[in-house]
């Protein structure tokens, strides 16, 4: 099935791209820079992952990136090692650097993602690097990279219990869930909607509208740009959000909806107070 994520990046330049990027991964570093070495034990919303987890997990997957850039042949490797335990080396991977003193853990992930930034900023930008779904260019990699930091970074924010202020920087996330909706049919065994659906999400400020597909669409979602982000990388579960669905397909799409490659996994449960 497809990456959603490998989908080419938006008409944004690149350079913008690896600036959100840059901007979201510091954004994280402050949240966890500072923890004393018991907050990193701290669980997350995901079952089985401290905040440790978390970080290390996206270490692992920005070290991936950066071979996938500099050396096909390591990646080549990641990737065997990805089909011979398939439903492990992403939990294997967070473990692995979870086990390691945090200040060690923060100053590798730290290096990796200027690492990575060097590799992007370096990377032609029409030409396509491997990943586990279908190659990439330079920007959509960097987009992809920006979803997970935001999505893992909510987990971490969640579980120190902070209120994150929602920046312009979702329109990447945004834009991967929207591309994604006919692989969240593919992931649930569904057929993908004949029709193209109408998106229209309210930036975080208010000021704008970002809108996706036909203004004429039958089938439509609108709502605020962070709700969307949250029930596309499953941070959130709809009921505690305020997205409007018209038509039977859109609706069933925000009920399934998911921005990342591989299984949905069980996402959130309801909060008991409702919509936010």
């Amino acid at each position: 099935m497809p990456d959603p994520s490998a989908a080419d990046a938006a008409p944004d330049a690149a350079p913008a791209v690896f600036e959100d990027l840059r901007q979201e991964g510091e954004e994280l570093d402050a949240l966890v820079g500072e923890l004393g070495h018991g907050d990193w034990a701290r669980p997350t919303p995901s079952p089985g992952w401290t905040v440790a987890h978390q970080i290390a997990h996206l270490h692992w997957t920005d070290r991936a990136s950066l071979l996938s850039l500099t050396d096909a042949t390591a990646f080549g490797a990641l990737v065997e090692e990805a089909v011979k335990a398939p439903d492990s080396f992403v939990d294997d991977g967070a473990r692995e650097g979870a086990a390691l003193p945090p200040a060690d853990l923060l100053a590798r992930w730290r290096t990796g993602r200027a690492a990575l930034a060097e590799a992007l900023a370096a990377a032609s930008p029409g030409a396509r690097f491997p990943w586990y779904g279908p190659p990439m260019k330079a920007a959509s990699m960097a987009g992809a990279r920006l979803m997970e930091t935001w999505a893992h970074g909510q987990d971490v924010a969640d579980a120190l219990g902070v209120r994150r202020t929602p920046t312009a920087r979702l329109r990447h996330v945004a834009r991967i869930g929207v591309r994604a909706r006919d692989y969240a049919h593919a992931v649930h065994g569904l057929p993908a909607p004949a029709e193209e659906f109408r998106v229209e999400l309210t930036s975080p400020d208010g000021s704008q509208l970002w809108t996706y597909g036909p203004p004429g669409a039958a089938q439509r979602v609108t709502g605020p740009a962070l709700d969307f982000c949250l029930l596309a990388t499953r941070r959130a579960h709809r009921a505690d959000l305020t997205l409007v669905a018209t038509g039977c397909d859109a609706d069933r799409w925000l009920d399934i909806a998911q921005a990342f490659a591989g299984p949905a996994g069980a996402g959130r449960a309801p909060s008991a107070q409702g919509p936010r």
